[in-house]
């Protein structure tokens, strides 16, 4: 039987994860959504230089930089999904986007290589969350001072993909 991980109820995640749940709003699976969004991420290996440095403004990311970020983000849900779904209790931190985005480097790589990196990064996802059964789906953790489930987890790793490629067709205006 094909694993499902089920949508969450409210009470599974936190105030601030309630974005990246309604990108998602439709869906009832996150490990579809996770399957189905592998082909977004070669679109994005496969945009134009130009398109690649491109800010909507000053001071906002590039599209190098947005990708960089899906990979920084979903590496670090993806191990506070593993912490949870193993059933640690141990309280996990949060995390500064912005300061990893400025370490990152990732104007300085190609687009090509980020997109791979994030093609990698989300199957390792993908192989962690096929791993799981319906026990370690419900568990809870808490991360940054807020509980949440395993497959919770999956939904906002989905959600936050989501999120972004919203943005880049809005107000990057790629066509993905």
């Amino acid at each position: 039987m094909a694993l499902t991980v089920a949508r969450p109820q409210v009470d599974e995640y936190a105030e601030f994860h309630k974005g990246y749940m309604a990108a998602v709003a439709n869906e009832t699976d996150a490990l579809a959504v996770l399957e189905r969004q592998q082909p977004l991420i070669a679109a994005i290996g496969r945009l134009t230089p130009e398109q690649a440095a491109f800010r909507y403004a000053d001071g906002k990311w590039s599209v190098k930089e947005v990708t960089g970020h899906l990979s920084d983000s979903e590496r670090v849900l993806a191990y506070r999904l593993l912490r949870v779904a193993r059933g640690d209790q141990t309280p996990l931190p949060g995390f500064d986007e912005n300061e990893f985005v400025a370490g990152s480097n990732a104007d300085r790589r190609t687009l090509g290589d980020l997109a791979a990196e994030l093609a990698a990064v989300r199957a390792t996802t993908l192989a962690l969350v096929r791993s799981l059964d319906d026990e370690a789906l419900l568990r809870r953790g808490t991360v940054n001072n807020w509980p949440l489930s395993t497959r919770a987890l999956a939904f906002i790793i989905a959600g936050h993909f989501q999120h972004h490629v919203n943005i880049l067709r809005e107000r990057y205006s790629i066509a993905l």
